[in-house]
């Protein structure tokens, strides 16, 4: 089995973040990484960051251990894949300080793993849902979640597709939209690829109900949900049957739009059904002046971390374009398609 390398370049990790850390190395050969200034090399490797964070929910020993990364080179962790730790000594920023990382990570070149993260709050209550089916202390469960983790790291390996399924999901109309303007862009180096759109109008797809955990269950063995309509009768099946899912997302302040977001928040269904760990997902984001890096964040959060998709490296491409056909004006934006189609290309 392959080594897990951890980085963890804060000199005073708490006694937990030390417990989760040694819950996930216990049963492998493991090398630890805490000197800012004696990287080795992090390409091909399968890594786990560990972060500590501080009373306003940072890690700044963290953030300086990627400032000497992006010096390296943006490829400095290509071909690798992560997964991470994280601890706080209070209720807050665990998500928010993972979503950073992850982001940073991947555009360096790091995959990550579907639900990559195990969070520690203060006081460990994040963890009282698991104790429905756990016979542990929060603490145990925690440790235990640490050890599942790395074995699925070290365990995973992307299956290669030869003729993949890819879902384009859009709510923006085609003749005003940049974001749809830049996917055509890319889809032009997708020829022989089996490709389908589907848009999503405005109240096609009505929000999450949340239902009980059982009623979900029940709504997943049937291939239904509670509102039934277009979700059931095209989304799902359309993503069951995708080995990869492009999510076409304009900067709405600074948040995913409403209509994709009721498709992700509708998604629990399905992923009652079935695993998304083997499926990957791509994000092409277009604001009017800044803030594409929140979208990407969201995203990150609530398919990567929270659903279980496979993050590939380098997963999303992003433009600032206001007016209509905006898009066209920027300079080298073609190339910049044709390099983020390639890098579609061979996730497969």
């Amino acid at each position: 089995m392959e080594k897990l390398y951890v980085i963890v370049p804060n000199k005073n990790p708490s006694k937990i973040l030390c417990k989760m850390i040694d819950a996930a190395t216990s049963k492998h050969e493991s090398i630890l990484i805490n000197d800012i200034n004696n990287i080795c090399d992090l390409k091909n490797k399968k890594i786990m960051f560990a972060i500590e964070l501080n009373d306003i929910g940072h890690d700044i020993s963290m953030i300086e251990f990627f400032t000497k990364l992006y010096s390296m080179g943006s490829n400095t962790l290509e071909g690798s894949i992560g997964s991470i730790l994280v601890h706080s000594c209070n209720e807050y920023g665990t998500k928010r300080a993972a979503q950073d990382i992850i982001f940073s990570a991947n555009r360096l070149g790091c995959a990550f793993i579907g639900h990559p993260m195990v969070e520690a709050t203060y006081s460990l209550r994040n963890f009282n849902t698991w104790k429905k089916t756990m016979d542990l202390s929060l603490e145990e469960i925690c440790l235990e979640m640490c050890r599942r983790l790395s074995e699925r790291l070290l365990k995973y390996s992307p299956i290669k597709i030869k003729n993949p399924n890819l879902l384009v999901l859009y709510s923006m109309p085609h003749k005003t939209s940049n974001t749809v303007d830049l996917w055509h862009m890319v889809s032009k180096f997708l020829t022989n690829y089996n490709i389908k759109e589907l848009q999503i109008e405005s109240g096609e797809v009505q929000d999450c109900r949340g239902c009980a955990y059982k009623t979900c269950i029940h709504y997943a063995e049937e291939n239904k949900c509670f509102y039934g309509g277009i979700m059931v009768k095209e989304v799902l099946p359309s993503i069951e049957n995708a080995d990869s899912v492009i999510w076409l997302c304009p900067n709405y302040n600074d948040a995913i739009a409403a209509n994709l977001t009721a498709v992700i928040n509708r998604l629990t269904v399905l992923y009652r059904k079935i695993s998304f760990e083997n499926k990957t997902i791509f994000g092409i984001i277009v604001s009017g002046n800044s803030g594409s890096d929140s979208i990407a964040k969201q995203l990150i959060g609530a398919l990567n971390v929270n659903k279980g998709f496979y993050l590939p490296p380098y997963f999303c491409i992003t433009a600032i374009a206001n007016d209509p056909r905006a898009i066209f004006e920027i300079p080298n934006i073609e190339k910049k398609a044709e390099i983020f189609a390639h890098n579609i290309k061979s996730n497969f």
